[in-house]
C-alpha cells in the first residue's frame, strides 16, 4: 500500500518538470530534519529544487486494516512537522515540496527515486537518537546498495553549513573514474566560492615477506615510493591547472600512508573540510566489479564526520523489491537504523 502527499511551499518559481531534484529523506524520528539545512546548501549550489521525503510506516500484519482517521492524523502531524522543518536552513532553495509516502522506508524511497530521472538523494547516516553509534544504519545501507542516484550521506554530528560549503575534499587515485566527480564538485565549488582540495594518499607497495627483507628490497621499496609521490605531485599539478584556469580556487594534498582510508579521513579532520566528494569506486573497479562501493569509499562512508557526496560509477536501475539475502557489500553495519 502507497500513499502520496503533496504540500509545496511557497518560494521561487517552479522549475522545468524536466530539471533534476533533490531528494532529502527525512526519518520519522528526527522530524527537526538535520538534514535539510544539508540539501539547501546542496540545492542553493546546483540550482536544483528539493522534495522532503519521509515514509510512514505502515501496518505489517495484512490482517490489519488501516483505520483512515488515523492515517489522516499522523499526515497532518508529519506536514506539519516537515513544514517547520524548512525554517532550519539559512540558504533559501529554488522550490521545497514535502512528500509523504507509506510502506517500507527503503523500498519506498527507492521507488519514489526510480520514478524521477536524474535525482539526487541527501541520506543520513543514522538517526539523531543514534549519535554516537558507529557503522551506517540498516535503511541508510539498504538505499544506498540499491538506489540508483548520487547520494549526500550526513553524519549526525556533522555541522550545518553557512549557507553553502566553504571547502570541498576530492580524494583522486589518478583513475577515469575518481576524476569523474570533478564536474560536480566544480560546479559546487565555483556556485559557493569554494576552495577545492584535491588529495591523493600514496601507500607503501607491498612486498612478500616470507623472510627479512633485504637492503635491496628495502631500497626498491623506497624507490616506488618515491617515484609514486613524484607522479601523484605532477598528476595532481595537471588537474589543478585545469581547474584554475576556470577561476576555481584550489589546493592539492599529497601525502604517504600506510592505510589510505585513514590517511583521507585525517586529512578531512585536519583541513576543516565540510564537504567531501568522491566516486563510489576508484582504480579497483576494473578489477572487482560486483560490488557497488570500494574499500576506501565504504569506510569514509561508515567514519568520515563530514557530509559525503558519493557519485556511482555507472547507472544502476532502481530496485523496489529489496533482496533479503546477504549482498557481497563492503558497507559496515553498525545495526538497524
Amino acid at each position: 500500500m502507497s500513499a502520496v502527499a503533496a504540500f509545496p511551499i511557497p518560494s521561487h518559481p517552479h522549475p522545468p518538470a524536466s530539471d533534476p531534484g533533490i531528494v532529502a529523506c527525512i526519518d520519522c524520528a528526527d522530524r527537526n530534519a538535520w538534514i535539510y539545512p544539508h540539501a539547501a546548501a546542496l540545492a542553493a549550489a546546483l540550482e536544483f529544487p528539493v522534495t522532503l521525503l519521509q515514509v510512514l510506516d505502515a501496518e505489517t500484519s495484512p490482517d490489519v486494516r488501516p483505520d483512515p482517521i488515523e492515517w489522516n492524523l499522523r499526515r497532518r502531524e508529519a506536514l506539519r512537522a516537515l513544514g517547520r522543518c524548512t525554517t532550519t536552513a539559512q540558504t533559501p532553495t529554488p522550490q521545497t515540496t514535502i512528500e509523504l509516502a507509506e510502506g517500507q522506508t527503503a523500498e519506498e524511497i527507492c521507488r519514489f527515486i526510480g520514478e524521477r530521472s536524474d535525482g539526487l538523494i541527501v541520506l543520513g547516516r543514522r538517526g539523531k537518537k543514534e549519535l554516537g553509534k558507529t557503522g551506517i544504519g540498516g535503511t541508510a545501507q539498504k538505499i544506498l546498495a540499491h538506489a540508483p542516484s548520487p547520494i549526500l550521506l550526513v553524519p549526525v554530528e556533522a555541522q550545518a553549513p553557512d549557507q553553502c560549503y566553504q571547502r570541498i575534499l576530492v580524494p583522486l587515485d589518478g583513475s577515469r573514474w575518481a576524476e569523474s566527480v570533478l564536474p560536480m564538485a566544480a560546479r559546487i565549488a565555483r556556485a559557493a566560492n569554494a576552495e577545492i582540495l584535491l588529495a591523493h594518499v600514496v601507500p607503501a607497495p607491498e612486498m612478500i615477506e616470507a623472510r627479512p627483507l633485504e637492503m635491496e628490497d628495502k631500497e626498491l621499496r623506497q624507490n616506488l615510493i618515491e617515484r609514486n609521490e613524484q607522479a601523484a605531485r605532477s598528476y595532481l599539478q595537471r588537474i589543478k591547472s585545469n581547474l584554475a584556469a576556470s577561476g576555481l580556487r584550489v589546493r592539492t594534498l599529497s601525502t604517504r600512508a600506510e592505510d589510505v582510508r585513514e590517511a583521507l579521513n585525517a586529512l578531512i579532520e585536519k583541513e576543516a573540510v565540510d564537504l567531501t566528494v568522491m566516486s563510489a569506486r576508484g582504480h579497483n573497479r576494473q578489477h572487482v566489479v560486483d560490488v557497488p562501493y570500494g574499500t576506501v569509499a565504504s569506510y569514509l562512508m561508515a567514519h568520515c564526520s563530514v557530509p559525503m557526496l558519493v557519485l556511482p560509477t555507472t547507472s544502476r536501475p532502481a530496485q523496489t523489491t529489496l533482496p533479503t539475502t546477504h549482498e557481497r557489500l563492503r558497507l559496515p553495519i553498525g545495526g538497524l537504523g
